[in-house]
């Protein structure tokens, strides 16, 4: 179910091309089997003429009621389903699992350290609606991390959390919830399954019209867990 959404949210724009060119065609074979019928002589071609006027109205019908359909499914539907709501990233489902799942491209990220400036700023965040109090920009994680702040707006739909390689743009889903959030435990994020380096942090909110805020990020350097 959720497979064939994801196609039919994905290609859209290439579904209503292929139903204009199809109703172009179905509105031509109407007009010319309407005018086959002013022709017509004799009982065999208007019932011919007929025929092709039935043919060509079912399939202006046929048109009409998959586009209707491919509608609520982009507009109605798919904004409902966080797992094709979620940002066109590299990540994985969000409602299935709990925790990521770290790819071979992720775990070959080099380990050589990024330019990593410890007063960074967090970008993007809102006081009250959208904010990631803890931890702080900058701060050094290690282990399992707890992740306090805040997705609460208007209309409000879930709110996700990622990561990506500091500079990279690279997100992966940690975990994703629909329960507002006010300056409580949003989740956690297991930070052993990751590489040591820098990262960024983020917190995405979508609305329930499947529109999203833009995300609060945050900078953080991942460390080993003690031994």
């Amino acid at each position: 179910m959720v497979t064939a959404l994801k196609f039919f949210n994905g290609n859209a724009i290439f579904i209503y091309l292929i139903l204009f060119v199809g109703m172009v065609i179905a509105v031509r074979r109407l007009l010319r089997a309407h005018n086959e019928m002013g022709l017509s002589m004799y009982g065999l071609e208007r019932l011919a003429a007929q025929q092709h006027i039935n043919q060509a109205g079912g399939a202006i019908s046929i048109i009409i009621f998959l586009a209707f359909s491919e509608f609520v499914l982009t507009v109605f539907l798919a904004p409902n389903v966080p797992a094709l709501s979620l940002l066109v990233t590299p990540t994985i489902n969000p409602l299935i699992t709990s925790t990521s799942t770290i790819g071979t491209d992720l775990l070959a990220y080099s380990s050589v350290p990024l330019e990593f400036t410890p007063t960074a700023q967090a970008i993007g965040c809102i006081p009250d609606q959208i904010m990631i109090t803890s931890p702080k920009p900058g701060d050094v994680v290690q282990g399992e991390v707890s992740l306090v702040g805040t997705a609460d707006i208007p209309n409000f739909g879930f709110f996700k959390y990622e990561f990506s390689p500091l500079g990279t743009g690279n997100w992966s889903t940690i975990q994703a919830d629909r329960e507002v959030k006010h300056d409580e435990e949003l989740g956690s994020w297991n930070t052993s399954e990751v590489t040591p380096g820098d990262y960024d942090l983020r917190l995405v909110i979508m609305d329930n019209q499947g529109n999203a805020l833009l995300p609060c990020i945050i900078p953080l350097r991942v460390v080993a867990p003690s031994p």
